[in-house]
């Protein structure tokens, strides 16, 4: 199965303008879908699926993540596919985080969740205690007072195999989890609210971790 194609389609209409994308060869484009008229091509995107990391190059990273208590499926979606894109080894699901049963996560996961390696647990300080004695390095993803902001954090001692682990969307990561952690980071903020998103915030931290990481190997 191929991708679909799209192209970039622009309303005649002068007073309207409307510039938008479109699946191409649907009539719909035909006409602008806000002012019904006209419309005609003015870009064409010659769109390819990236080649997909191997299965091998995914295990060489060794770096998982645990999903402690989230409720959003949308987020744990979303998780999955940034994880798929950077090359997570797998995903720790605890508590109550939606599993890739629920028909919700699909949506945000857009398959990530079937080639992806997961995981249910449903106590996540047991999983946190048996990965620390296995030899796994815990970070937690938390702003409380002495997390070390990650733009900041000392990646000489950092290690493979690692856990990177966020939490609650209300309340963040257990505080039993962050006992077994070796490191507590933080993204820094400069606007008006407290936090980020916690899909946004995994996705933020995931790919400077993985890549500090392997540029210090």
């Amino acid at each position: 199965m191929t991708d679909p194609q799209f192209n970039f389609y622009e309303c005649e209409n002068p007073a309207c303008g409307l510039r938008f994308p479109g699946q191409e060869g649907a009539p719909r484009w035909n006409r602008c879908p806000l002012c019904r008229s006209n419309t005609h091509i003015v870009a064409e995107v010659n769109s390819h699926s990236a080649p997909k990391l191997q299965e091998e190059a995914r295990k060489t990273r060794q770096v998982e993540a645990l999903l402690d208590n989230l409720r959003s499926a949308w987020n744990v979606g979303s998780i999955f596919r940034t994880s798929d894109g950077l090359g997570i080894a797998k995903i720790h699901l605890c508590g109550i985080s939606p599993t890739p049963d629920n028909p919700k996560l699909y949506k945000t996961a857009l398959g990530a969740e079937l080639s992806l390696p997961w995981e249910h647990h449903n106590n996540g300080v047991k999983l946190a205690q048996d990965l620390k004695s296995r030899g796994y390095l815990l970070w937690a993803l938390e702003d409380i007072p002495g997390a070390i902001p990650i733009y900041q954090a000392d990646f000489a001692e950092a290690h493979i195999p690692l856990v990177l682990v966020v939490g609650n969307e209300m309340c963040g990561v257990d505080p039993g989890i962050l006992e077994q952690c070796q490191r507590i980071i933080s993204i820094p903020m400069l606007g008006i609210k407290r936090s980020y998103n916690v899909a946004i915030a995994f996705a933020i931290a995931a790919s400077y971790v993985l890549n500090k990481i392997e540029a210090t190997e």
